[in-house]
């Protein structure tokens, strides 16, 4: 399924997510600051009125995308936590499916990369803050299980996420960028492996 599929089904959201393609590919190649409302409507061939109808305005836009993204990124998440049993299962699961989605998604990831400051600045932080702390909960709540977790007992549970992404986040922006060729894939095992030892050996 497409991504936006999922955030936005069905035919009568045909438009919105016809809208949200075309912004998408104008704030990856323009850039979200210079990219215009009247950019976006001509590549996807429709009305100033429609877009402000769904989106509101350029903000909105900017957030609808960016939330697209969390969601689809978090459903592959939970899919990888699904089948882990381990605390290093779990530790595989949040690396594997970070670079996987990454890999799968390169202008949704890329994206997502240039408005994380634009969105947590601007109107909808709080919303934005509001779904980090539920997916930081279901992470955190996935650990606390019994069984599960003593490895990362003695970190501060807002350091856990970066001390086990932090190197697959920094590789996958290398990636990006095109700084690095190689696909992130080709580390996933290595990256995991790094972030088991970071959280394993206090």
């Amino acid at each position: 399924m497409e991504l936006l599929e999922s955030s936005y089904p069905g035919r009568r959201a045909e438009l919105k997510r016809a809208i949200l393609r075309a912004a998408l590919d104008c704030f990856n190649t323009q850039g979200i600051e210079a990219t215009t409302i009247e950019m976006i409507r001509v590549a996807c061939d429709t009305s100033v009125g429609a877009i402000y109808h769904h989106f509101g305005n350029k903000e909105g836009l900017v957030a609808a995308l960016f939330f697209a993204a969390m969601q689809d990124q978090a459903a592959l998440r939970n899919d990888y936590l699904a089948k882990a049993e381990t605390t290093r299962d779990g530790v595989n699961a949040l690396v594997f499916s970070y670079v996987d989605w990454v890999a799968r998604q390169p202008d949704w990831a890329r994206y997502q990369f240039n408005a994380r400051f634009v969105v947590s600045n601007g109107p909808f932080k709080d919303e934005l803050a509001q779904k980090n702390k539920i997916r930081n909960q279901q992470v955190k709540e996935w650990f606390s299980r019994p069984g599960v977790g003593q490895e990362l007992a003695n970190y501060p549970a807002e350091l856990v996420p970066s001390l086990i992404i932090g190197s697959a986040e920094s590789y996958c922006r290398a990636w990006l960028s095109g700084r690095v060729k190689k696909s992130p894939k080709a580390y996933r095992d290595i990256l995991a492996e790094a972030a088991w030892r970071s959280v394993s050996t206090m």
